[in-house]
This record gives C-alpha cells, sequence and structure tokens, in this order.
C-alpha cells in the first residue's frame, strides 16, 4: 500500500520569550514595591489556609449526588385486616410532602420567622452571621453564655443533616461549607421542602404536617392564619414556647410572627391585627391520634418480625427499609375488632380470677424531692390495660384522703373507702400500706375520685387464627404490653393439658380406632423402672367409670381413656403427629399423650386450624405484605407468584390460565381430622365446654388443666377461625383445686367470641369425600335403626357419627328376652371379658414393665 505525504500547514510559533519580556516589563516595578509583595504573600496565604479549612471540613460531607437522592426518616404505618391504619412504629413522628403541598401563607410564615432573604441569599445571610460573630467572642470573653443563633434555613437544613447539635466553630463552618453546597445542588424550593418536613416542632413532631397534627389536629392546608404562625415560632425552641406551660410567651412570639409577615407585605393590617387577637387553639399532647393505636402485643410481634426475622433492621444505618426510618407500609392480619375482644376477654378473665385475693404492690416509686415526678411517673413501665385505669404517684396522705398525680401534671383524690382491699400477703387495708413516692394504679370515678386497682399476678395468652390462610386475627399474650412485653402467646411453653388429647385421639383415629370403638376406663399403670418403680395415672375426678366410647372419653376428658388409647395406638405415633403439626418435638413418655409436653398457645391453636382444615397444612402469619416508601412490595407472605413466574405476563400467551400451586400439604387423613373435629363439636354440646353451647353455632373444642393445676386451656372455634387461650402463673404454681379449663377459660373464649364472631356466617363443617354418617346409639356406639338422632336435644341417645369406609358398626339383631345369644346380652359379655383382659394385661404390665417412661407427678 502506498502512503502519500501529509500537508502540514506552515503556523507560526509564538515568541514566548517576548511575551515574557513584556510581562516582566510591566510587573516588576510594581513588584519592586514592598507594600505589593506583602500584599500579595498574605492573599496567597490566605487563599491557602482557605483551601486547608475547607478541605479539612468538608471531608465527610455529603455530595452533591446523596443530596439529591436524600431521603428523610420516614414511621413505619401499619394497616389492619381491612386496610385502615391501626398502628405507627416511629420515633420521630413525620409525614413527607412535596412543596406543592405546603399552603403559601404556611411558607411565608415560617420564613418571616426564620429567614427574611431566603430567596435572595446563596446560603449564607453574612449580616446575621457578623452580627453572630461579635455576639459569640463577647460571650466567649465575658462567659455570658450561648450565643445568638444567625442561621439561615440552608443552614438549618444543614444541621439537621449533619446530625451534629455541638456548640462550636468547627461545627458553624461545616455548616456553612453544606449550605453552600446545598445551595449549588438543590433549588430553593426543594431546600425548603427539605426544611418543612425535617425541623423539630416538639410534641415528638418532625415536619409542619406531623405538627399541625400534633398542636391542631388538623392537615396543613386546614390551618388558620395564626396557627401556621403559631407553628412558625416553633424552630427556635419548641418547649419555650409550650402551649399549656407558657402560654403568654407563645402567644406573644406568636404575634411578632404575624407582625413580620405584615411587615414583609405577606398580609393585610387587618389580617394581622384580626390574627392576633385569636387564642391559640393548641389541643393537649395525645389527644391528636387520626386513629385508635391498637395491637398491643400483636403490633410488637410484628415489629420483632419486621426486625429479626425479616431482618430491615431499627434505624437508616441498617438499611433504606428500616422499620423507624425507612417509611414502610405493612399490610398485617390483625382484626381491630377481635383483637380488642381478645384483650378485653383475657384482661377481664384475669382479673376475675384474681379478684378477692387483695392489693398487690407494683414495687415502684418516684423520687417526689426531685421535683419532675410527673415525668417519672411518665417514664414508669406500667400498664394498666383498661381505659378507665390510670397510673398514678402518691403524692401525700392525711385524714383518710390520699393526694395522688398524673403523668399529665394533673391530681386526684384517693379516699382511704377507695382503698378498703387488704395487702396480698400481708392483710391490712391497702390505704395504710400508702407511701409518699409509690406508683400505684387507680380507677376513675365520678368527681375526680379514684379507687385503686391492682394488675393481675396470673397471666396467660390468647391467639385467633384463620383457618383456611394460618392468618393471626388476635393475639394477646399478657395484661397489658407496657408492663410486660414478654408475649405469653408466642414464647411462653406450658403444658396444654387435656387440650393436647386430640392430637392422640386422631392419631388412634388413622390407626384403626373409630370414635364408637370401646375404651375402658379403669386403672393404669407402668413400671418405669427399678429405679422410679410404677407410675399409675388417674383421672381429674380420681373415679373410673368402666367401658365406654371412644366419643364419651373425648367429652368428658377422661385421661386413663386417652392414656389407653395411646398405649395401643403406640405413642411413637402421636409423637410423630405432634411434630408433623408443629406442636412440638417430645420425648417418648406415655404422660405427653394427657399433655405433659411443653407448647405454646400459638403453636396448639395452629394444630387445631389444622383439624379444622381437613389436616392440610396452614402456617400462622401476621403479615401479609410490606411496601417500601414508594409502594414497591418488597416481601409478601403468599410468593406463589413468584414461584410461578407467570402470574403477571404483559399480555395472554394463548395457554391456558395460570394456576398458582397449592400454598399446603396433607399432614392428616381428611376424613380422620373431620372425625375428630366432628367428636370435639360433642365436648361443646354436652362435654366440658358446655358452657359455649348457648353461642349457637356449629363450634368445637376442648378444654384442658394441667397437674397442680397449674394451667388451664380452652382451643376450638368455627370451621373458618380457631381461637385458644391459657391462664396461670409466669412461675407455675397451683392456680387452686377448683380451677378448670371449663371454668375459667372456656368462659374467656365466650366472652370474645360473643363480639368477635358476632358478624361470621353460621356455617357448619363440612366433611371430606367419603365419610359415613351412621345413627348410633350415643351410650354404646352400636348402629341404631328405625330412630333419628334428634337436633333440638344435646343429649339424645340416637346421634349421627362420622366413619371412615368399612370401619362402620355392622348390622346387629335384637334377641328375645333372656336369649343368650340376643344381642344384648352378648354386648355385655364382650364388654365383661373385654374388661378382665384390660384388667390382666394392666396386672402384667405393672408388673412386668411395658419400656414407657412418664415424668412424675403429670396427668
Amino acid at each position: 500500500m502506498k502512503f502519500e505525504r501529509l500537508n502540514v500547514p506552515n503556523w507560526e510559533l509564538p515568541d514566548l520569550v517576548a511575551f515574557n519580556a513584556r510581562v516582566h516589563e510591566r510587573v516588576d516595578p510594581y513588584w519592586e514595591k514592598v507594600w505589593v509583595r506583602r500584599i500579595t504573600w498574605a492573599g496567597l496565604g490566605l487563599f491557602t489556609l482557605f483551601g486547608a479549612v475547607w478541605l479539612y471540613f468538608a471531608t465527610g460531607l455529603p455530595s452533591s449526588e446523596k443530596l439529591l437522592a436524600y431521603e428523610p426518616p420516614l414511621p413505619t404505618n401499619v394497616r389492619g385486616y381491612d386496610g385502615d391504619p391501626v398502628q405507627t412504629f416511629a420515633r420521630e413522628r413525620r409525614v413527607e410532602l412535596s412543596y406543592d403541598e405546603f399552603p403559601p401563607m404556611l411558607v411565608q410564615a415560617f420564613i418571616s420567622a426564620e429567614d427574611k432573604t431566603f430567596f435572595k441569599h446563596h446560603g449564607i445571610d453574612y449580616t446575621g452571621l457578623i452580627g453572630a460573630v461579635g455576639d459569640y467572642a463577647a460571650k466567649s470573653v465575658t462567659g455570658g453564655g450561648r450565643a445568638r443563633g444567625g442561621s439561615t434555613i440552608t443552614q438549618q437544613v444543614a444541621k439537621y443533616l449533619l446530625k451534629d447539635s455541638s456548640y462550636n466553630v468547627g461545627r458553624k463552618v461545616r455548616e456553612a461549607i453544606l449550605a453552600f453546597r446545598l445551595e449549588s445542588t438543590l433549588t430553593k424550593e426543594q431546600i425548603l421542602e427539605l426544611y418543612l418536613n425535617s425541623i423539630f416542632l416538639g410534641r415528638n413532631a418532625y415536619g409542619v404536617q406531623a405538627s399541625a397534627r400534633a398542636y391542631f389536629d388538623k392537615d396543613v392546608n386546614e390551618l388558620t392564619l395564626p396557627e401556621a404562625a403559631y407553628l412558625a415560632v416553633l424552630p427556635k425552641a419548641p418547649a419555650n414556647y409550650d402551649p399549656e406551660r407558657a402560654t403568654q410567651k407563645a402567644l406573644n412570639r406568636r404575634n411578632y410572627v404575624l407582625k413580620e409577615m405584615y411587615n414583609n407585605g405577606y398580609i393585610t393590617e387587618e389580617q394581622w391585627k384580626s390574627a392576633a387577637a385569636t387564642p391559640l387553639g393548641t389541643i393537649r399532647y395525645g389527644s391528636n391520634e387520626k386513629f385508635h393505636q391498637q395491637g398491643g402485643y400483636f403490633m410488637e410481634e410484628v415489629r420483632r418480625q419486621l426486625i429479626k426475622g425479616l431482618k430491615f433492621g431499627e434505624n437508616s444505618d441498617d438499611g433504606p427499609n428500616s422499620v423507624y426510618g425507612g417509611g414502610l407500609w405493612v399490610r398485617t392480619s390483625m382484626n381491630p375488632k377481635m383483637q380488642d375482644a381478645a384483650a378485653q376477654a383475657l384482661r377481664d378473665g384475669m382479673t376475675r380470677y384474681d379478684g378477692g385475693r387483695g392489693w398487690r404492690d407494683l414495687n415502684m416509686s418516684v423520687d417526689l424531692d426531685k421535683g419532675d415526678w410527673a415525668g417519672q411517673l411518665d417514664r414508669a413501665p406500667v400498664g394498666v390495660g383498661y381505659p378507665d385505669w390510670r397510673k398514678a404517684v402518691v403524692l401525700s396522705k392525711s385524714d383518710g384522703v390520699a393526694s395522688i398525680g398524673f403523668s399529665n401534671g394533673s391530681t386526684g383524690s384517693l379516699p382511704a373507702s377507695g382503698a378498703s382491699m387488704p395487702v396480698r400477703g400481708q392483710g391490712g387495708a391497702a390505704f395504710d400500706a400508702l407511701k409518699p413516692g409509690m406508683v400505684i394504679i387507680v380507677k376513675q370515678g365520678d368527681n375526680g375520685v379514684y379507687a385503686l386497682r391492682s394488675v393481675p399476678e396470673v397471666s396467660g395468652g390468647m391467639v385467633a387464627e384463620e383457618v383456611h390462610t394460618g392468618r393471626v386475627l388476635a393475639m394477646q399474650g399478657g395484661f397489658d404490653v407496657v408492663g410486660s412485653s414478654y408475649n405469653r402467646a408466642t414464647q411462653a411453653l406450658r403444658q396444654p393439658g387435656s387440650a393436647f388429647k386430640p392430637i392422640t385421639y386422631v392419631t388412634a383415629l388413622e390407626n384403626g380406632f373409630t370414635p364408637a370403638t370401646i375404651v375402658v376406663d379403669s386403672p393404669f399403670c407402668v413400671w418405669q423402672g427399678a429405679g422410679l418403680g410404677s407410675k399409675c395415672f388417674v383421672n381429674f375426678d380420681k373415679r373410673y367409670s368402666g367401658p365406654h366410647t371412644m366419643r364419651w372419653g373425648v367429652e368428658q376428658s377422661r385421661n386413663l381413656m386417652a392414656i389407653r388409647v395411646a398405649s395401643e395406638t403406640g405413642m411413637p405415633k402421636i409423637i410423630d403427629t405432634a411434630k408433623k403439626l408443629g406442636v412440638g418435638d417430645f420425648p417418648n413418655y406415655l404422660s405427653v399423650a394427657i399433655g405433659a409436653g411443653d407448647t405454646t398457645v400459638s403453636r396448639l391453636v395452629n394444630a387445631y386450624a389444622i383439624l379444622a382444615n381437613q389436616g392440610r397444612s396452614v402456617k400462622p402469619t401476621l403479615i401479609d405484605f410490606v411496601q417500601d416508601r414508594h409502594g414497591k412490595v418488597i416481601f409478601r407472605t403468599d410468593n406463589r407468584c413468584a414461584v410461578m413466574g407467570n402470574c403477571n405476563a404483559p399480555d395472554w400467551d394463548g395457554k391456558a390460565m395460570p394456576r398458582p400451586p397449592s400454598r399446603t400439604r396433607q399432614l392428616l387423613e381428611p376424613m380422620a381430622a373431620f372425625q375428630m373435629v366432628h367428636i370435639m363439636e360433642g365436648v361443646i354440646q354436652r362435654g366440658t365446654a358446655v358452657v359455649l353451647r348457648d353461642l349457637n353455632r356449629p363450634l368445637f373444642g376442648k378444654t384442658g388443666t394441667t397437674s397442680g393445676p397449674t394451667n388451664v386451656w380452652f382451643v376450638g372455634g368455627t370451621p373458618d377461625i380457631v381461637a385458644g387461650v391459657y391462664i396461670g402463673y409466669d412461675q407455675p404454681r397451683s392456680l387452686g383445686g377448683a380451677a378448670q379449663g371449663g371454668r375459667i377459660s372456656a368462659p374467656i373464649f365466650k366472652q370474645w367470641a360473643q363480639i368477635a364472631l358476632v358478624d361470621q356466617p353460621k356455617v357448619p363443617f363440612v366433611a371430606p369425600n367419603g365419610i359415613r354418617w351412621v345413627r348410633v346409639d350415643r351410650a354404646t356406639g352400636k348402629r341404631v335403626y328405625g330412630m333419628f338422632p334428634t337436633v333440638e336435644d344435646p343429649k339424645a341417645a340416637v346421634i349421627w357419627e362420622a366413619f371412615q369406609p368399612q370401619t362402620e358398626p355392622r348390622r346387629s339383631y335384637r334377641g328375645a328376652q333372656g336369649d343368650p345369644y340376643g344381642d344384648q346380652n352378648q354386648q355385655a359379655a364382650a364388654r365383661a371379658r373385654l374388661a378382665a383382659q384390660r384388667a390382666q394385661a394392666d396386672k402384667q404390665g405393672a408388673d412386668q414393665g411395658d419400656g414407657l417412661q412418664s415424668p412424675d407427678g403429670t396427668y
């Protein structure tokens, strides 16, 4: 290839030497002068110093990119079952608005109060800065205190972004540098938007929207002129202009802002004077909630799952979706009506049980000598539970009346007649035990007179769950989450007693037993080895009833019948069923069959939900989905669409409609699960939970009472909703000989159901395919012909019983009176032989042992 020579233009190069000579010719005469050299070197020194200071203090400041992408911390908002707000998780109450959403009047009020030249300067008001520097220098010499501020709105935004409130020159330099950077990166409107969304205005309110709610229970677009002017006085020192403690000072400052607005031409003289004559019009702190904060233990469990379970973290440092700064929107499964009913029912049940046992001291006190008794009382971790109960501090006591104070600073009277109950464990009137500084709980009465109350020492937990989805509708883990955050619904491991028996019996139904199987209610002993000897189980009433149907044994909660069924079925199978249902992983003790293993009310309620769901698995969940501050879903409990991959196809692909995969697995034989539920319907109609019969709806359930008794239970519900409750002391001890699940826990469930289920449709339990309905004699389990069950009589002799195929009773005949081969005589002879065989087997088992173990003292 041939290359041609390029033609380069012949440009004449500049004569740099001549240029340098001309420069020296003009500059040297000046440089020979001393004052010129001094000014030049001084200027270079100042420039170098300024550059060094800039580099030193600018290190670590947010870059322009970060400023453009900055989003203020926002609280997490929680919604309930129906989508309505029910709770917020906030350390800084804030609602973020765009600049266009702020009324011009409000913007003008803040500019007049804080920075008149905001739209003219470039981040720093030099006149105000010089005055502030002079004041700082003077007070540094004289020790006259903190100097007055000279910060612009831009500098206040910079201060907020720096998260630094230290009082030193270095902070002001960094603040000024960041102010310049803000002005060069953001528009004035964007800076003002940041300011109005971020500034602290008291009452834990950050930003003007939150403060408008806190002080006036209004949105910003509803504020009047004097109300907007009052908010504008708060940035300097909210506590100094508190509307209740410093009313006149707040009025004076507000009127000053109104005058400045007039001087700046924002309002007319008539508007100024009319607004200045208007009272503040603020509401009391704490009365501004737009919705009733609900949930208690339920919301505390949601908070824990968000922070630890989903690993969103607490603060902004933990990531962009933190609970207290990410502005999350959380949809939960909490039904507010059911949650409130659960809290009320459980508290009432504990209070009923604890009533008459005397007053119990909280062992908390306030130091009255410090003066701030209201603040100390407000910080005391006391949960009062009821809306008409209040925590108080005894201020003084004389002449049969105690003066008490409340956390809002108000006072009241507690007469001796309102504290006449005895002191628990000591005796004597509770009024005599009251001392100044003691923190107590009182119930509000008429005319400012109060009566002493006591938080129950006994505690418990309650959970309600949706059968077909596992969504938890209500959860109460104690008397009040403020007094104790320990959630007994999910954390307390307790023995369920007879409430565990359905797991034993459903395993038996899967292994050849039927509801009509005859089981003997008679003594049963187990050899535990040479060291422990023989363990003999007993019924709760220490009596025996002979041979009965399995159904009768469940309805009457006979321990010995359950033990026999477990022995014949095999404990390994029962333990495996309990593990599959999520109740627990228990050791091979025969006593586990009647509830000697530890579990939680949440686990047991879920197991009952699986039974009501015909053996299909459900997983208890509290959170449906979570959205970030922009509305994007970042977590979803039901992720079947994500698993499928084609749920959100942009267009139809010509194929069949996608079918989401099932979320459940078949854990139990469906017919056995239904049989168990049908048997437990009898517990409500004629068994240990007959107190619930007048709810007049299809219900199933089981009571439970552990040895001691230390815990009393009830778990049950409808075809759609299952709930469970237990009552017991945190440090297990006897509840008293009369304590039973049917007497204490079932009434709590009833109180809850009367409110929570009132709007629920009364639907029956639906049998799965294959179930055979047979009329049987309720006492003997034998098939009956010519008679039909009576729905009106729960104790009718003939009932419909559910059987699996090939397990229903066979046709029988009735022989003549005295016929030794007649059906009745054969039945009696069979029962006698069966009882003799079982007694002989029991004796052999006691003599030789069958390898099973049992903890001491459990039944």
